[in-house]
């Protein structure tokens, strides 16, 4: 079983989002998480991260997880929003230098995706456009 991990700074944005997309489009076929480098445990994802999948028509059911050593051990594929998030992990989490990149690294791309947080909704949009074709290309990779 494949099992993805998403990573950005809270876990209230943009990694819950790039969460809800990809299992909204893999099903049952993958496991699908998220986390933050700065999560506080138990907040629901941010009210325009909610309503921007509310609008595409996919459920958030979230809850915001603190990274840690289980979610590492866990993923097969971790995959963060930008650079910083995954150095992060490699300094905290050296052992995970195989299974971290960054999205669109992942995808043969460059550069980190937009954070939103505290944004009008219109940014949301934007990171969720932004997103949407990069969990695509994903889901083909994993596939």
């Amino acid at each position: 079983m494949i099992r993805v991990l998403f990573i950005c700074t809270g876990n209230t944005c943009r990694s819950p989002m790039a969460e809800s997309i990809l299992r909204s489009k893999a099903g049952h076929e993958i496991e699908v998480k998220s986390a933050g480098i700065y999560a506080g445990d138990g907040s629901p994802a941010s009210a325009n991260t909610a309503q921007v999948l509310q609008e595409n028509g996919i459920e958030c059911t979230h809850t915001s997880s603190y990274l840690t050593k289980e979610h590492v051990g866990w993923a097969t594929c971790i995959l963060t929003m930008t650079n910083q998030h995954k150095q992060a992990i490699l300094q905290s989490f050296p052992e995970s230098k195989d299974k971290v990149f960054t999205i669109k690294e992942y995808v043969n791309s460059s550069g980190d995706v937009s954070d939103p947080f505290g944004g009008p909704v219109d940014i949301y949009r934007e990171t969720y456009a932004e997103l949407e074709p990069l969990i695509d290309q994903v889901l083909a990779k994993l596939k």
